[in-house]
């Protein structure tokens, strides 16, 4: 039994033996897999007050705060005032007489008892505490606090300060530290993470000062004074003289950037999420065009149970034994003759992996195969040898860039380190690994050109951050390279805060930037004098020129034209080329995916990210003034899309009539550039609370406090645009909301209707690939790899095309490529596999092997009552390619679904005996009565010019003896 309790971190997995519960453990949801083992679980409630209330006895009574804190806390309040008007405003809100709610008088009496410090603001001419607090505080005494900031003691940083200078510079900020500690105040250091404070120690120590750092002031004595330091939150230090205490941040150490929103910190017990990076095609509809491998191109009928009358041919299964067969995909071929029904092939669901969704070059419906016939086979032969010939290109252009003389960057500097320590969030693991595998290829002669593929707001940013600041440290000029102007001037906001403290100068090159100031970027950018520019394909006109280029990033490649990537191509061959996207086009998903490109993958979503909801609605002005009404009520922001600049000013006003109390922007792509900066700076800034505007909001943009988003005529926008506007909400920890409105009493076109089921479909966090794939799916690959492969897509599909790619990449690269041996077994005394049904009923039925009958290798309904869950299983078991893979999904399976029923064990023995054979090169294992039949290269392995015999009866016996022999044979390749 599985349960979810709201008040655990993670599911729980309870494990009956009968009556009796053997075993307590929490999971992880998406990969199903134990975690730890716990002794106790607490099962809270469903409702807050329902449950707790008897029919006909009182209600129930409740504690407070105060109940639950030991006696002598002190209560500090911030700003009286303001808790107050917020309470009060909260109270509005609930129902009166609400039970689970406190009065907020009552609170505050309570409270009179104890011990309290109020913290108020106090403003030159101010008269004190007003309205309830002037009782409150009247007896209380006051003490006035100023504290000064650190700016006249910390190190001024100038735009391209010497090393020297710099360090000079720091090393009197700390010896200021040293001095006010001997006076006998309290130094506090706060750092973002542990990495930076254990900077901050290792500098301290090498000053020399006496003590350690984290030393208790006044431990000992005064020479050994030393800061406590601590991981913190706050954006800048303070001195408060009259308390003896100075407060130091990040901000003063390092000279860090200004903090734009709360950061969030890693803790001990955060939930990491993963997304798999499944690119198979499971999620079967019937009508769906599909591929077997051995069959090729069908329509999916659905999931059955083998009809009971089927049986080997020309025999009839006796009425004694006709209970239902295994279940099976059934798929309908073309006819060989036009006056008989469609044959069908039954694929039991042990044989699923043999079966993919077809997506071929466009949306045209692909020609059935006829069974048994030549069509298919000279399809994937002629597949075969295209993707040679394609590999051979890719693998060429691939030996040319590493062949040419690229620059090696230098290993990291101390100065890089200092950088990356002040990251203020903690990286995820994915994330860490993509910063490693992108600093190896810098570090490599040969020119870099590497694809992070992660989800929005999953950080690729900073890995681009920091490649940038790896190159301009070792005397390289770097461009980013955006889609989209509002992009490039937050990317630019980014960078700057970002690099504050460093010699590092970022400029802008966009429309926002006269023609007098673009001109100046530009010679300045030749001189070698600015080492990052930021902008728009206009980095790409040909009057662009830097004095020395190491590294080029590129932004939402998939936004750019033919032309512009043409260009691309040509930089790649000059410099190290990062390319960051959340949907991948599908050539560049593929071409990282079959080896001939590297990727990195960062699927970990951010600590406390929360999926966005999504509500898919016809057009209804009340949903309209409710979704704007709740986001303004928690003082968010929201983004209104409509992409028509024509009618965009008369939805202003429909809006300003919905939502009077709302304060609206409109931002469009034709308004002029400093116009544009104006709405944006305004929205950025909070002073408007929705932004009414076109799709320029569409890559990139990064705005906390916006969590809700409308789209107006969601059907007009494809399915990676609609993921991309999804991801403009959702940034931080607040539940985000995005409605996507459809048009009242029209019926949807087909493709739009798929748009629409899939992005509800795909709500998750990490769903990027999943949105590619099916975005892929509805449109078709259509030119990926060029026209002259369009044809060969057509014919075998998408996914076995890209995996005879894969293939040949490999074998290219000389890489040990084990082609996968498909190995047919079919024992009598243990019976699996498909069944191929003809038209003309059970005399006429073709059977490629018996269906199974007890006892027999296979999945038990009540073990997996789910059937996509038995699919799933299914293609693991057969996708299993070495002993160590079955062996986890054994532990998996006990894990998941409890002990294994005896069924499940034939199917992993089977499971076993296939890999065993296929080592050995035999595709064909087959027990008639007492005899072993092995085929290999087409022929039968003899002993003797015999088969083998089998000896033992029962079928556990008779497995292992069958193992034995298969033993005997040579591993293929030694």
């Amino acid at each position: 039994l599985d349960v979810y309790p709201l008040t655990s971190p993670w599911p729980v997995r309870l494990e009956f033996f009968g009556a009796e519960l053997e075993s307590l453990r929490h999971f992880d949801p998406l990969t199903q897999i134990s975690r730890e083992t716990i002794d106790h679980v607490t099962l809270g409630p469903g409702g807050e007050l329902g449950l707790l209330r008897r029919e006909g006895g009182p209600g129930p009574t409740f504690g407070n705060l105060l109940d639950y804190l030991p006696p002598g806390s002190i209560f500090l309040f911030s700003e009286p005032e303001v808790l107050d008007a917020e309470a009060r405003a909260y109270a509005r809100q609930i129902p009166a007489g609400d039970p689970l709610v406190e009065d907020w008088d009552q609170f505050r009496g309570a409270l009179a008892e104890k011990a309290m410090i109020r913290l108020a603001l106090s403003e030159a001419g101010g008269e004190g505490p007003t309205g309830h607090e002037e009782n409150a505080g009247a007896t209380a005494p006051m003490m006035s606090l100023e504290l000064a900031d650190l700016e006249a003691f910390r190190p001024r940083v100038e735009r391209r300060p010497e090393p020297m200078v710099a360090e000079a510079q720091r090393r009197e900020f700390f010896g200021q530290l040293h001095r006010w500690l001997r006076q006998g105040f309290t130094v506090q250091v706060f750092g973002n993470n542990t990495g930076e404070c254990d900077r901050f120690r290792e500098i301290w120590r090498e000053y020399r000062f006496d003590g350690g750092p984290g030393t208790p002031a006044g431990s000992a004595g005064a020479g050994d004074a030393a800061p406590s330091v601590a991981v913190g939150t706050l954006s800048s230090g303070f001195l408060c003289e009259a308390a003896k205490l100075v407060v130091v941040t990040d901000a003063e150490i390092f000279g860090r950037y200004r903090v734009s929103r709360p950061r969030r910190l890693k803790s001990a017990h955060a939930q990491v999420l993963r997304s798999a990076l499944d690119i198979d095609f499971t999620d079967l509809e019937e009508g769906d065009y599909v591929v077997h491998l051995q069959y090729g191109i069908g329509r999916y009928l659905g999931l059955k149970p083998l009809p009971a009358s089927l049986g080997r041919r020309g025999t009839a299964v006796p009425a004694a034994a006709s209970v239902a067969g295994p279940e099976c995909l059934v798929i309908e071929y073309a006819s060989s003759d036009p006056e008989q029904p469609p044959p069908k092939l039954y694929v039991p669901v042990t044989e699923a992996h043999l079966v993919s969704k077809y997506v071929g070059a466009g949306k045209a419906r692909p020609p059935l195969n006829t069974l048994g016939g030549s069509r298919w086979a000279k399809a994937k032969a002629q597949a075969e040898r295209a993707v040679r010939d394609l590999a051979g290109e890719l693998l060429a252009l691939q030996a040319m860039r590493s062949t040419r003389a690229g620059h090696a960057f230098a290993a990291d500097s101390t100065w890089q380190r200092e950088f990356e320590s002040a990251f203020i969030f903690e990286e995820t693991p994915d994330q860490s690994r993509a910063i490693a595998e992108v600093k190896t290829d810098m570090e490599q002669p040969r020119p870099m050109d590497r694809l992070i593929c992660g989800d929005v707001g999953f950080g690729k940013t900073e890995v681009a951050i920091r490649a940038a600041f790896k190159a301009v440290m070792d005397g390289r000029q770097v461009a980013l390279l955006v889609p989209t102007t509002i992009l490039a001037q937050q990317h630019f906001n980014t960078f700057r805060e970002r690099m504050a403290d460093y010699p590092v100068r970022i400029e802008l090159l966009s429309r926002f930037r006269t023609r007098r100031e673009q001109k100046g970027v530009i010679a300045e950018l030749a001189a070698g004098a600015v080492d990052i520019v930021i902008g728009t394909h206009r980095l790409l006109q040909t009057d662009i020129g830097a004095k020395n280029l190491g590294l080029v990033i590129i932004d939402e490649e998939q936004r750019f034209g033919v032309l512009h990537k043409e260009r691309l191509k040509q930089l790649r061959e000059l410099v190290d080329v990062l390319t960051l996207s959340a949907t991948p086009i599908p050539r560049t998903l593929y071409l990282a995916l079959t080896g001939a490109r590297d990727m990195s993958t960062i699927e970990t979503p951010p600590q406390d990210r929360l999926p966005v909801e999504t509500i898919v609605t016809p057009y209804d002005e009340r949903v309209i003034r409710q979704a704007i009404q709740r986001e303004l009520g928690r003082e968010g922001q929201v983004f209104f899309l409509h992409n028509r600049v024509e009618t965009i000013a008369t939805v202003a006003q429909r809006l300003r009539l919905l939502v009077p109390e709302a304060r609206i922007a409109i931002g469009h792509g034709q308004m002029e550039s400093d116009e544009l900066e104006d709405v944006m700076a305004e929205f950025v800034n909070g002073d408007a609370d929705v932004l009414l505007s076109t799709t320029i909001i569409e890559s990139g943009l990064d705005i906390p406090n916006a969590n809700t988003i409308i789209i107006d005529r969601a059907d007009r926008f494809g399915l990676s645009d609609l993921y991309q506007l999804r991801g403009r909400v959702g940034r931080y920890k607040h539940q985000a909301y995005a409605y996507f409105l459809l048009p009242r009493h029209a019926g949807l076109l087909s493709d739009a209707r798929k748009r629409i089921s899939a992005i509800r479909q795909y709500s998750s966090l990490g769903s990027g690939f999943k949105i590619a794939m099916r975005d892929l799916e509805i449109r078709g690959a259509g030119n990926l790899l060029g026209p002259e492969q369009s044809g060969h897509i057509t014919a075998v599909g998408f996914e076995l095309y890209c995996q005879l790619l894969k293939q040949s990449i490999g074998v290219l690269k000389g890489e040990k490529v084990r082609r996968r041996v498909e190995v047919t077994v079919h024992l009598d005394f243990l019976p699996v596999g498909p069944i191929e049904q003809g038209s003309g009923g059970s005399d006429d039925a073709r059977t490629v092997q018996d269906a199974p009958s007890r006892p027999g290798a296979y999945i038990p309904m009540p073990y997996i009552p789910e059937a996509r869950q038995r699919i799933e299983v299914y293609r693991k078991v057969a996708q299993a390619a070495e002993a160590p893979a079955l062996r986890s999904l054994r532990v998996e399976l006990r894990d998941r679904f409890g002990a294994l029923p005896e069924p499940v064990e034939w199917l992993l023995k089977v499971a076993e005996l296939r890999l065993l054979a296929g080592e050995r090169g035999i595709t064909a294992l087959e027990t008639k009565d007492d005899r072993l039949m092995l085929t290999r290269n087409g022929e039968f392995i003899t002993a003797g010019h015999r088969f083998p015999r089998l000896i033992r009866s029962s079928p556990a016996a008779r497995l292992n003896e069958i193992r034995r022999l298969v033993l005997t044979q040579p591993v293929v390749g030694t």
